[in-house]
């Protein structure tokens, strides 16, 4: 009789232990497009983290905002412990801290920082070009990506490793969603940028990252909230 119970007690165990395994482990609220939660994603697609997507569209003014840290969207659950981190380079350097994508050497954090906040510098005039001034204000933003984008093709020159630090860290993902909206918006913006451009191939090529952008799902997602890119 015992033996039978240990064996129904190990095969209940057995089945708990699978379910905690595919259960979300996060929530990502955000809207249906790619916009600032697309590195997150990225993030948790190539780790293998599992999460779930929460669309704030449906009905935003009354059923999300309001409780929103700051009014806006993106927003981060962490199932586990119950907290929630607003603003998206919040929300990624927290997974990067959570999961081991943040560098531990204080050189190696210094880079991936330093790259995320050019990143900022690139894509904040990205967004308000799309938002405000698309037609009149596309070609010069193109134009201005020379200067933006050469100063990281030296610094990957000079570090010489395969993502930002020695290993990949969340910068890469924020890195790869920015690099995306800006070949979409100019297809040769890389090619005079051959390390950049390297780079760029090698993240985007990662078994489960090519997978995904593969994927219909992918594909038709809008990379911005009024359909300009």
């Amino acid at each position: 009789m015992c033996s039978v119970l240990n064996i129904t007690q190990a095969q209940g165990t057995r089945r708990r232990i699978a379910r905690e395994k595919t259960m979300a482990k996060y929530q990502l609220l955000y809207f249906p497009l790619r916009g600032r939660g697309q590195a997150t994603r990225y993030l948790f697609i190539d780790k293998g983290i599992e999460y779930e997507e929460i669309n704030t569209g449906n009905n935003w003014v009354e059923n999300f905002k309001p409780k929103m840290p700051f009014g806006q969207a993106p927003l981060l659950k962490d199932l586990e412990n119950g907290f929630e981190i607003a603003q998206s380079n919040s929300m990624i350097r927290y997974l990067g801290r959570k999961h081991g994508l943040y560098p531990e050497d204080i050189k190696e954090a210094a880079k991936v920082d330093m790259i995320c906040d050019h990143i900022e510098d690139i894509r904040g005039p990205y967004v308000r070009m799309i938002y405000q001034n698309y037609e009149n204000g596309k070609d010069d933003f193109v134009k201005s990506l020379e200067e933006k984008l050469q100063y990281i093709e030296k610094l990957f020159k000079a570090w010489g490793t395969d993502y930002i630090a020695s290993k990949i860290s969340f910068a890469d993902y924020n890195l790869l969603d920015l690099l995306d909206d800006l070949v979409i918006l100019s297809a040769t913006c890389l090619d005079a940028f051959p390390t950049l451009k390297a780079y760029y191939d090698r993240m985007a090529s990662r078994p489960a990252l090519k997978k995904y952008r593969e994927s219909e799902e992918f594909k038709k997602m809008p990379v911005n909230g009024n359909g300009k890119q």
